[in-house]
């Protein structure tokens, strides 16, 4: 379990996210929502590793990771992180880079490792493009191979940073069933989304951010009744249920 325990942080001399505690379930989906610029990227840029607090500390499994080597931390956490290069490598390559944190020396790839990327491609829906290089890809297939790589680093806890992407419709419902089924195996996802029908309809919880504070977290259904959302986006919500039982929400705003 991950816990972010008291969180400043931001670059130069702007603290961007201000005394933010949270703490994740393992077997859950949540999703990290609030305006641009309201510091959810640099809070789980923080739960990577990639950015130093100011204050507070990251913790997994009661233990605080800050002297924790790297190897270490990558067996626990994985990061899909919001922008990424286009090498010239091959898909299947690249999503073998998710198994480095259990590489010995030599680096070489065990079957396990290969069966691991193959299951990952399978899952993320790129397995047929394992032989291509990432270079001839399109950027919502590209996104489809960097998570495939995140998944092929097996860890239980899985960062998703504007995971969707470059990404359609029928693909962004895609990934949302995925992370649900990724969390069924009892892994923590943790996921910023701008998309709120998206987000709500795929969150176990919700963590609702403003000006790089902590507003509200609870359920969708919590949120929503709440209306914290309609505090920070300035819009007024909605919620229906489809004649299939599924509750869903709009949004709307008066101009």
């Amino acid at each position: 379990m991950m816990e972010l325990n008291q969180i400043t942080a931001g670059y130069g001399t702007k603290d961007v996210v201000k005394n933010v505690s949270l703490c994740f379930e393992s077997g859950k989906v949540t999703v990290l929502v609030g305006p641009n610029g309201c510091g959810k990227s640099t809070l789980l840029r923080v739960a990577a590793r990639l950015l130093e607090p100011r204050r507070g500390n990251v913790v997994i499994d009661g233990t605080d990771t800050a002297s924790w080597i790297n190897r270490e931390f990558a067996k626990k956490v994985a990061l899909l992180p919001q922008v990424r290069p286009v090498p010239e490598i091959g898909v299947g390559s690249l999503v073998l880079h998710g198994r480095f944190p259990y590489l010995g020396y030599p680096r070489r790839y065990s079957a396990e490792d290969r069966t691991i990327a193959e299951e990952a491609m399978r899952q993320a829906g790129v397995l047929e493009l394992s032989e291509l290089s990432v270079s001839q890809l399109s950027g919502g297939q590209r996104q489809k191979v960097y998570l495939a790589m995140a998944m092929a680093q097996d860890t239980p806890i899985l960062l998703l940073d504007e995971p969707t992407t470059y990404l359609d419709i029928n693909h962004q419902l895609e990934l949302a069933h995925l992370a649900k089924k990724l969390a069924q195996t009892g892994k923590e996802v943790i996921m910023v989304l701008h998309d709120l029908n998206l987000a709500l309809g795929c969150a176990d919880t919700i963590v609702v951010m403003n000006q790089g504070q902590l507003m509200g977290t609870g359920s969708p259904q919590q949120v929503y009744e709440s209306k914290v959302l309609d505090s920070v986006f300035g819009v007024t919500s909605h919620c229906v249920t489809l004649d299939n039982g599924q509750v869903q929400y709009l949004f709307t705003r008066e101009f």
